[in-house]
């Protein structure tokens, strides 16, 4: 995708120290993606609009895809409710949504192999509503129609999971079991969907003491074995907002890659900086700009398709 210049500075936010310094988090992003897919101005935690012209995606599994773990579970996929909400759907026409979720995942399986635990990827953004688990899941959803890859999305808002009530899921033990209780397999906890190479971690009990656990050995124990199951995975966290809960913080430790959701005019640069400098313990961050209406850019991916929008 095109690369952007920085953030607009925000005119109540602090101005830059002076002096020499070395390159910030946000300077060091490697892009700022502006994905604007269908976004004209709406709510982007409700979703894009319907794609015109997309036909119902029938349900059909890799011919390579075979999972080699115990799932728990399996779980059918809400797929009438995906696709109202302007999701990206495998086997599903190609749409603007589609290519835009292309390209962002491209950027991230490079990096999956350049920096340590670079295939564990933390979704999260400043704020509530930026639209962080709705590019979480198109991004789960994207990478999941790859041929070697199987992916794990996690749910760690634990305060407001949203991961299970969009794709349509029944609840059940999940990550904060597995670490708060050595005697329960995150393997068993996983729900293996209908859409192939998807693979779900809800987020299990409802605790004061997220945190806390998250930071624990624990949580690099459960993870080294959900990464150590099958090579092939891709593990995808939707944290909750980085100024609104301390959990997003604690988790940046575990990933190798950030993808920060900007929501075009709205977050400004002092609250990005501050977020960014929160979760700098994940060594790779890009920027993902979010719900921007169409204006300079040439990019018009749908219409190359035959559908506008």
């Amino acid at each position: 995708m095109s690369k952007h210049s920085p953030i607009s500075p925000d005119p109540k936010g602090p101005g830059r120290p002076k002096g020499p310094r070395g390159p910030s988090l946000v300077e060091r992003a490697a892009n700022v993606y502006d994905f604007t897919a269908g976004l004209r101005g709406g709510g982007v935690s409700t979703g894009a609009p319907t794609v015109p012209g997309a036909q119902p995606a029938p349900t059909a599994f890799h011919a390579n895809w075979e999972s080699t773990s115990p799932i728990g579970r399996f779980g059918q996929v809400a797929m009438d409710e995906l696709r109202e909400g302007g999701f990206v759907l495998p086997d599903a026409s190609p749409s603007a949504i589609s290519e835009e979720f292309r390209i962002v995942k491209r950027q991230l399986l490079r990096g999956a192999d350049e920096v340590e635990n670079g295939r564990t990827i933390l979704v999260c953004s400043a704020h509530p509503d930026d639209g962080k688990t709705f590019c979480a899941v198109n991004l789960a959803l994207s990478l999941a129609a790859e041929k070697d890859i199987e992916v794990v999305l996690i749910d760690a808002d634990v305060a407001k999971p949203e991961i299970l009530s969009t794709l349509g899921l029944e609840a059940g033990p999940g990550l904060i079991d597995a670490i708060a209780d050595e005697a329960v397999d995150v393997e068993a906890c996983l729900i293996r969907t209908d859409i192939p190479g998807l693979i779900v971690l809800p987020t299990g009990r409802q605790t004061n003491e997220a945190t806390e656990l998250l930071a624990s050995d624990r949580t690099r124990q459960v993870l080294e074995q959900l990464r150590g199951r099958d090579p092939r995975r891709i593990i995808i966290f939707d944290s909750p907002p980085a100024l609104a809960a301390s959990p997003a913080s604690v988790l940046a430790m575990h990933c190798g890659q950030l993808l920060f959701v900007v929501r075009a005019e709205r977050t400004g640069e002092a609250d990005l900086r501050e977020a960014l400098g929160l979760l700098s313990a994940c060594p790779r961050a890009q920027l993902l700009l979010n719900g921007v209406e169409f204006g300079g850019s040439h990019r018009r991916f749908g219409r190359y398709y035959g559908i506008d929008g």
